[in-house]
């Protein structure tokens, strides 16, 4: 966007892979045939003519002033659309019954005049906080609530969502990520140290997993189920509370660091110590599960049992870059395997064949706008020009800080039958406001998220924004900040050579500099293959014979790779359960999705009521989980799923306990799995104990949309079964 037919010579002739971009003279936008143009009026404030008509845009409060009107331009109109977003009530049809509530807070979107945990967080942390930080203050207390039902704690809420949320979904952590710039008010700062503290006791004991050593949980942001995760998951969630995401751990870990910084400036420094171990364990299961060698990647997911799944996300990816849990070579590679095209960078990534636009196929601001902070953290050149021409090019094009747009063609509908889309798509969406702010307030001028000032402009960009002058500013509330370009520009990537501040006038000095020139991933294929169906599995004397109809199949035996299977092939037994899954490759070398798992083996079913009792045939380990139906909501939403906690009371050993979750349920299903041991001969007993689920929140008695709500806490499904089989000594 930032670029016309010289500036692109100019980008090539730097050695650096970029898309053909938009033709841009300062004021003029070209895109695939469109156009967008800025104009600065007498007032100070801007017009912009586009596709879709003409944008009156007041003078901002904050005012950049670089070569470019259109950059400065598209800065106000994300000034303005903030302020369009900051409200007094918000509503939702699944709240008091769509009532006003009062709250003077920052809303998700002309379509969501809300407050999400997720969507609220984000922008914030993209640099919100700067411009009001009492509202939002009071849209993060918003998400924040005691518990109603007797258990003490003050805790971050998970919204509704998949099977029934929490803990099938577990990203609520990302309200730290938000939190962490607000802290100067000793009030919130309080609050936040305790729902800091509850909330990770929480996810401690009903989400992380000590054999993998991380959270389990459905990816950050990415919750619509049937567009990133198998097919066979539309109707069974389960499989999403028992894997692991890439974004939701750095997540956790992220939160850990904070809460150690906390526990350390508040003199307890042996709980510091904890938490930073804890943090410390963390990142380094997530460097060992996710990353993928031969890809070069962080995986998104991976199953609860280890099954690696050839499917990568972008927020996940930027997230473990700019965290600092991705270091080095390995951050740079990571960001720099990562497929773009040229209206940016995906969401995910391969795409789905099958699925509509939305997340699938899709260019979402926010997340460009973490890429764009990756792509600083690992002084990335071209990457960081990419992300920020394609947040402001969106929003040139549409008029407004849109959710969301089509990948190949960055329009707000593409019309494709059944697969048109986005299938959602708001205006003024506020953490895409929050990203189109984050390209100049970082993105040009260096303001990072800790208020330093550390410019690193690609030299591509400097004749968009400098023109013929050698200085460009940004003005905010407390100091003007100046960026005078070198007089010869003889590297790649400008940054900061001195800072002289006199007063409120902060002066940035920058030189040029010669970094790595790290070319765009331009030629990835662009979709997966299907998944094969479930493998069949038979009897074969003391093994199996297992077939994949349909063709050649990748085998996948316990969450390992056993090879390739075309037919059919006999696989030896083991002790204890097998389970089988099965991939596709296409001639791309990408790797489908899972099919189902067909599991075989020693597998026991106690029905009836408890107390159950067994009597363990081996020593080792062995899997347990309930066969049961929750029909309390609908599958994609709600906050009932149902949590337990199974106490496990073993002859000789001391009693051992599992949380085991029954999300909604499409009629009986299985429930999330755990281990325990036991020894051969002894009698175990397993009763069932209450956990704890959304539903107890004080603040859900305003759901009024389905169960758990004004209704009265709910945490209940019908269990028909508990279900037993060992486990092979070397499975996690």
């Amino acid at each position: 966007m930032l670029l016309d037919s010289v500036m692109l010579s100019v980008l090539l002739a730097a050695g650096l892979a970029v898309a053909p971009a938009a033709g841009f003279d300062g004021a003029k936008l070209e895109w695939r045939g469109q156009q967008a143009h800025m104009t600065s009026a007498a007032d100070g404030g801007y017009v912009l003519d586009g596709p879709f008509g003409t944008r009156r845009i007041p003078a901002a409060p904050l005012r950049s002033q670089t070569a470019s009107p259109l950059v400065d331009g598209l800065f106000a109109m994300a000034q303005q659309e903030l302020a369009e977003d900051s409200v007094d009530a918000i509503r939702d049809p699944a709240y008091d019954h769509g009532a006003p509530m009062p709250c003077r807070c920052y809303v998700t979107g002309v379509k969501w005049p809300y407050v999400w945990t997720r969507d609220v967080s984000y922008a914030i942390d993209l640099g919100l906080w700067r411009f009001d930080a009492q509202r939002a203050r009071d849209s993060l207390r918003f998400k924040l609530s005691e518990a109603r039902a007797g258990t003490p704690g003050l805790y971050v809420m998970q919204d509704t969502g998949s099977g029934g949320s929490w803990p099938i979904s577990t990203d609520r952590v990302v309200w730290f990520l938000a939190a962490r710039h607000l802290l100067d008010d000793p009030g919130f700062a309080a609050d936040a140290r305790r729902a800091l503290r509850d909330t990770l006791a929480q996810e401690r004991a009903y989400a992380y997993d000590a054999a993998f050593g991380l959270y389990r949980g459905e990816t950050s942001f990415l919750d619509w189920r049937e567009q990133t995760y198998p097919a066979w998951t539309q109707n069974d969630v389960a499989f999403i509370g028992q894997s692991f995401a890439l974004s939701t751990n750095v997540l956790h870990y992220q939160a850990l660091e904070l809460a150690a910084t906390q526990a350390q400036a508040h003199g307890d420094a042996q709980v510091a110590t904890d938490y930073r171990a804890q943090a410390d364990a963390l990142k380094a299961a997530i460097n060992r599960h996710f990353w993928r060698e031969d890809r070069g990647l962080y995986m998104s997911y991976i199953g609860g049992d280890g099954t690696p799944y050839d499917t990568y996300d972008l927020l996940g990816t930027a997230l473990a870059v700019s965290s600092g849990v991705a270091t080095g070579e390995r951050a740079r590679e990571a960001l720099a395997h990562y497929p773009t095209w040229p209206a940016g960078s995906p969401v995910i990534w391969p795409e789905r064949r099958d699925q509509p636009v939305y997340h699938n196929r899709a260019i979402w601001p926010f997340v460009s706008a973490y890429a764009l902070r990756a792509a600083r953290a690992t002084d990335d050149p071209a990457r960081i020009a990419h992300e920020l021409v394609s947040i402001l090019r969106g929003a040139a094009l549409a008029g407004s800080n849109m959710e969301n747009y089509e990948l190949q063609t960055q329009a707000v509908h593409v019309d494709e039958g059944t697969l048109s889309g986005p299938v959602v798509n708001s205006p003024r969406q506020l953490w895409s406001v929050a990203a189109a702010l984050e390209a100049v307030l970082e993105g040009v001028f260096g303001l990072t998220g800790e208020d330093r000032i550390e410019p690193k402009l690609p030299a591509a960009l400097v004749p968009a924004l400098f023109g013929k002058g050698r200085a460009i500013a940004l003005d905010l509330p407390d100091r003007r900040i100046v960026l005078q370009r070198p007089a010869a520009i003889d590297g790649n990537l400008l940054v900061t050579d001195h800072i002289d501040t006199q007063g409120r006038l902060v002066t940035v000095t920058l030189k040029a500099v010669h970094v790595r020139d790290t070319p765009l991933r331009l030629d990835a294929p662009l979709y997966a293959p299907e998944a094969p169906p479930a493998p069949a599995a038979e009897a074969d004397g003391d093994g199996w014979r297992v077939r994949v109809e349909g063709g050649a199949a990748l085998l996948y035996v316990d969450g390992r790779p056993h090879g390739r299977l075309d037919g059919q092939a006999s696989i030896p037994g083991q002790a204890g359960l097998l389970c089988l899954s099965a991939t596709r490759v296409d001639a791309n070398g990408i790797e489908s999705l899972h099919s189902p798992d067909t599991c075989v083996g020693p597998i026991t079913r106690l029905e009836g009521g408890p107390p159950r009792a067994w009597t363990a045939p081996t020593d080792g380990p062995f899997r347990v989980a309930l066969d049961y139906t929750n029909p309390h909501g609908p599958i994609n939403t709600g906050i009932t799923a149902a949590v337990k906690m199974l106490v496990i009371a073993c002859e000789g050993a001391a009693s051992q306990r599992v949380p085991l979750v029954m999300p909604h349920s499409v009629g009986a299903q299985r429930s999330t799995f755990g281990t325990f041991t036991a020894r051969a001969g002894a009698g175990c007993r397993f009763t069932l104990e209450d956990g704890f689920n959304m539903s107890y929140l004080a603040r859900a008695v305003h759901y009024t949309a389905e169960a758990g709500g004004a209704t009265g806490p709910l945490n209940e499904a019908q269990i028909h079964a508990l279900v037993l089989a060992p486990l092979a000594k070397d499975t996690p």
